[in-house]
């Protein structure tokens, strides 16, 4: 087996038996990216100068006897959390040469615990879509079947996961943006509560949504990534004050009493019965384990799709004020007034998917229209919420698919925008309640597409989603994918 294919865990452990170092383990990744990236177009940067000196540093370390959680294991890093002296650039044309000059929170946590940080990955701009079609610097293909879509908004960071350019990832969630390319690409992914880790440095979408968390090729990385990102910080407004377990402790077979939620809205009609197929067999894995199955209902899913588009859309025209070409990244050199470079650089830096949103979201905040929109869809938010804590009155975890089709061919719904929102209709009822969700492979379509199952728990019950998807990874026992680059 060659470096690049271990896992987290794997690798830790070869390291440590002398079996190579980090700079040896870097490098294979390095090489890997080289050699498929141009087809895959998983990477926006590619940092080799970097990662390699960052490799020799962990080397130095393990000599010295200080080794990290992560010492010299290499990584990827989403392209709008911000990295020191390395590009970010959202996946947007308008900030296409923004370097930032600190690094966030959670990049800053992977340093210090000897991460190797190879390079940031493709996103759909602003993290706005479901495919990453929306990247100005090129889409990345499904490593399992090249044509088809990664899904989105973290689709760079699954893609480069499962194709093995490196060991794990960091990607964002707003409404699935980390759970469902990771169903598609078929690696682990979790979205972890709001609030839970720093969003310091990562660039705003929707700010009571977005939310930081790892992709990973097994469930055991997944909690050690969980274990180096998830902490209080002060620099965040959002963080709560929470002690942090150890998520590893959670990498347990067996479900002696634990309550597991089947929600009936997420069964309806709309769902791909191959998808329903490997979900269920998913459920009575669980069931065999010991989980009692309760029926549930989500009453306040069918307005999911709604409040959360005029939520983010709102909160996204907010945030995306500051890009006018004043201050950092892209202005435009034609205009001939303040107010014509105002629009000029805002019409050619942003796409047509983000414009679309910002027009959504102004409109609903705009005078006369607040009331009834932004307020209305926050307070259907509450309705949603409520949903969840009456459901965790019955059960502890829910299970349900991540989304209600596998990966989709690239560009078969480029003119449809309502497709694309409509296939994150399983997920963003997380991020609208802020509980936490993840997803975990749990099998194939007959034409060899990955499917994901998806597990969500109550506010910081995440201990309780790892032990559940551990059980299903050790009790499916699926391979890899076999990838078509």
């Amino acid at each position: 087996m060659k470096p690049y294919e271990l896992t987290i865990a794997q690798a830790v452990k070869e390291m440590a038996a002398g079996e190579f170092t980090a700079v040896e383990l870097t490098e294979s990744c390095l090489d890997r990216i080289e050699k498929i990236d141009k087809k895959l177009q998983a990477f926006i940067t590619v940092d080799r100068e970097g990662a390699l000196s960052q490799a020799i540093a962990a080397d130095k370390e393990r000599s010295a006897g200080r080794v990290g959680a992560l010492c010299g294991i290499p990584l990827s890093i989403k392209d709008l959390l911000c990295t020191k002296n390395v590009k970010t650039t959202c996946g947007s044309k308008i900030l296409e040469n923004y370097i930032s000059p600190y690094d966030a929170t959670v990049v800053d946590r992977i340093r210090k615990e000897g991460g190797v940080i190879l390079g940031k990955v493709a996103m759909d701009e602003f993290a706005m879509g479901s495919t990453s079609e929306t990247c100005a610097f090129g889409v990345p293909q499904n490593p399992v079947k090249s044509g088809y879509v990664t899904g989105g908004s973290s689709g760079g960071s699954a893609a480069s996961v499962a194709s093995l350019e490196c060991l794990g990832s960091l990607g964002s969630d707003t409404g699935g943006s980390i759970r469902q390319p990771a169903s598609l690409c078929g690696v682990v992914g979790m979205k972890p509560t709001y609030g839970r880790v720093s969003r310091f440095g990562l660039t705003a979408f929707a700010s009571s949504l977005d939310q930081v968390g790892p992709l990973s090729r097994s469930v055991t990385d997944c909690a050690t990534l969980m274990n180096v990102i998830s902490a209080y910080d002060k620099k965040d407004s959002t963080s709560v004050r929470k002690a942090t377990p150890d998520f590893t402790l959670s990498l347990k077979k067996g479900l002696d009493g634990v309550r597991v939620g089947i929600p009936l809205e997420y069964f309806k009609q709309g769902l791909d019965p191959e998808v329903e197929r490997v979900v269920q067999n998913g459920i009575e894995v669980l069931r065999s384990g010991g989980a009692e199955l309760v029926d549930i209902s989500l009453p306040h899913t069918e307005y999911c799709v709604a409040s959360y588009y005029l939520i983010a859309s709102s909160e996204a025209s907010s945030n995306l004020a500051r890009y006018d070409g004043v201050i950092y990244g892209y202005r435009d050199q034609q205009a001939d007034s303040l107010l014509d470079m105002y629009k000029q650089t805002r019409s050619k830096g942003f796409g047509a998917e983000v414009k679309r949103r910002i027009l959504i979201g102004t409109y609903a905040l705009s005078s006369g229209y607040y009331d009834a929109y932004y307020k209305k869809a926050s307070q259907v938010r509450t309705l949603i919420l409520g949903d969840y804590k009456k459901a965790y009155e019955k059960c502890d975890i829910l299970i349900s698919p991540v989304t209600p089709t596998p990966a989709w061919k690239i560009g078969e719904n480029s003119d449809n925008p309502l497709a694309m929102y409509l296939s994150d209709i399983l997920t963003i009822s997380a991020n609208l309640a802020g509980v936490p969700g993840l997803s975990v492979p749990g099998g194939f379509t007959g034409t060899g597409l990955p499917v994901g199952i998806q597990i969500q728990g109550d506010h910081f019950g995440e201990e309780k989603l790892i032990q559940a998807a551990y059980h299903l990874e050790q009790e499916l026992n699926l391979e890899l994918p076999p990838l078509d680059i």
